[in-house]
């Protein structure tokens, strides 16, 4: 600590505290004693970019055009990208011009929608558990956040009538995310038209992060929130092309949806960012609009990664729900998820404690398959000897 730790600000320190500072202590202590870790907590594709797109980049970096700055909301090409996908894999219509923004992966839209749309007594609903930014962007906006449960007897929904009429009056923004982090839960048709419904009645928006939308199994094909009558009105998705084609570091992704939402959020971003690199658009347009083969197989790969955990994890004895989709396993354990994951971290396996995600997140802990699968049954055998 120096002098200067007097004048951090007051909302930063009203953010949660890092929960994870002790495991990664317990991460390193165990590193040092020569046990190597296989780590299935963070939610970081181990699988490469596709070999397509990451030529397209390469022959992208060698264009003059690329090296100068790029528009705010994206190229004109990319966003055309993004609406030949809605429109070929959900039949929704969307105006490349108006209804769609490039963003700088969609964690950096997911933050500044707060920006664009709270202030300082507005509400956010968020469901909890939960990923963490839907908490701490209204937190270092200033504004007031409503917690919804989501809970294994609702197949973790929200359960929109439990809400007050009060929040929903005073609420700006309502967070949704199916396929689910953490708990790879999948939303219905029924929910999205109740939710929308709400949405219409109190004029509040509907900001649905969907970027697992892509990574579902065994057939299933989960709908985009846009499908439902009258979403477009009152709804905005955050898209990404991270998990679908493996490209979390490249950090691009989209909004999409209501023209005047898109146009707030752009007008946030004109003084805070410069925009995704050219470069890296070129090469997501030719993710986006070449053949799909490869996010067939990028899914293919997780099925039978999840196939494999969720086998391993019934011999063990644990009671598992298969996820129908995104490529995390939400366990119930018997004990509190902060003492079964330094259990497991003993044992050199490292996972996410759900009290992590939110209060209700505790009792269950995240297993993220972004592993090879030797690595997923080496962390399966060491599982075994701990709980035998």
């Amino acid at each position: 600590m120096t002098k200067y730790s007097k004048i951090i600000s007051d909302k930063l320190k009203k953010l949660p505290p890092y929960l994870f500072a002790e495991i990664d202590r317990k991460k390193e202590e165990i590193k040092r004693k020569g046990l190597d870790l296989i780590d299935l907590s963070i939610g970081d594709p181990d699988i490469p970019t596709p070999k397509h797109i990451v030529e397209a980049i390469c022959k992208a970096s060698k264009n003059a055009r690329n090296h100068r700055y790029p528009s705010y909301e994206g190229k004109i090409e990319f966003r055309e990208a993004v609406a030949k996908r809605f429109r070929e894999d959900f039949n929704v219509k969307l105006d490349p011009e108006k209804e769609i923004i490039a963003l700088i992966g969609s964690k950096e839209g997911i933050h500044n929608i707060h920006l664009a749309l709270l202030n300082r007594n507005d509400i956010s609903i968020i469901p909890n558990p939960c990923y963490p930014v839907y908490k701490t962007a209204p937190i270092l906006v200033g504004s007031r956040i409503y917690e919804t449960p989501l809970l294994e007897e609702n197949d973790f929904l929200p359960n929109l009538d439990k809400i007050p009429e009060k929040i929903y009056r005073e609420a700006k923004i309502f967070w949704i995310n199916y396929p689910n982090n953490p708990t790879a839960s999948v939303a219905t048709e029924e929910f999205y038209k109740h939710l929308i419904d709400l949405a219409m009645d109190y004029e509040f928006v509907v900001c649905s992060d969907e970027a697992y939308i892509y990574i579902t199994f065994d057939g299933f094909k989960h709908p985009t929130i846009l499908q439902i009558k009258n979403a477009k009105e009152v709804s905005i998705v955050f898209g990404s092309l991270s998990k679908t084609y493996n490209m979390t570091g490249w950090r691009i992704g989209y909004a999409v949806g209501n023209e005047d939402i898109i146009r707030a959020l752009r007008d946030v971003k004109t003084n805070i960012d410069s925009g995704v690199a050219n470069m890296i658009q070129d090469a997501a347009i030719v993710a986006l609009t070449h053949d799909q083969k490869c996010v067939k197989e990028i899914v293919k790969r997780y099925q039978i990664r999840r196939d494999l955990f969720v086998k391993g994890l019934e011999e063990i004895g644990f009671e598992v729900k298969k996820p129908k989709a995104t490529f995390y396993i939400w366990l119930k354990v018997k004990e509190d998820s902060i003492s079964f994951t330094k259990k497991l971290l003993e044992h050199g396996v490292v996972v996410t404690p759900g009290i992590g995600f939110g209060k209700y997140g505790e009792g269950y802990i995240r297993i993220s398959l972004t592993q090879s699968e030797e690595n997923l049954k080496e962390a399966l055998k060491r599982m075994k000897q701990l709980f035998k």
